[in-house]
């Protein structure tokens, strides 16, 4: 799919995980169910997603946005410590490795950070990105999609 700039491709990355939230609430069933094997995989997908998500955002996009809003310091140091959180519950999710009630609230507590997390960049980041005098979100998206693909390959091996 060809997005039409960096923000546009973050979000979509926002909107599948979001999916992946939805379809692993709709298995949090006993843990003992059939479904816990599926629950286990979308939670480890949820983790996989949101890690490379946030490399590239920490990497690339990140980066870019202090060069070119230096005075929006504080909100970038915001979106850092959110992804701080979520690393904590995504290292959690993973050393479960099981399907449990304890899983079924970290992906709870992840998936409303996450859904705060989004909502912020949504209402502030992404907009003072667009208006952002010198940023070439275009060019951004590129590198965004050229190091995801880079990423994704690395954990798919």
């Amino acid at each position: 799919m060809e997005y039409r700039d960096a923000c546009e491709l973050l979000d979509a990355d926002h909107i599948a995980v979001k999916h992946l939230f939805v379809g692993y609430a709709r298995l949090a069933v006993a843990p003992d169910s059939p479904d816990a094997v599926n629950r286990l995989d979308i939670a480890m997908k949820i983790c996989d997603e949101l890690s490379v998500h946030a490399q590239i955002e920490e990497e690339i996009f990140y980066p870019a946005l202090r060069e070119a809003l230096p005075a929006d310091g504080d909100l970038l140091d915001e979106a850092e410590e959110e992804h701080a959180q979520a690393k904590a519950l995504i290292a959690q999710i993973r050393e479960a490795g099981a399907a449990s009630a304890e899983v079924d609230d970290l992906v709870a507590r992840l998936n409303r950070a996450i859904e705060h997390h989004v909502k912020e960049e949504r209402d502030e980041l992404f907009p003072k990105a667009r208006t952002a005098p010198g940023m070439d979100l275009v060019a951004l998206r590129d590198q965004l999609r050229q190091r995801q693909q880079e990423l994704v390959s690395m954990t798919a091996a």
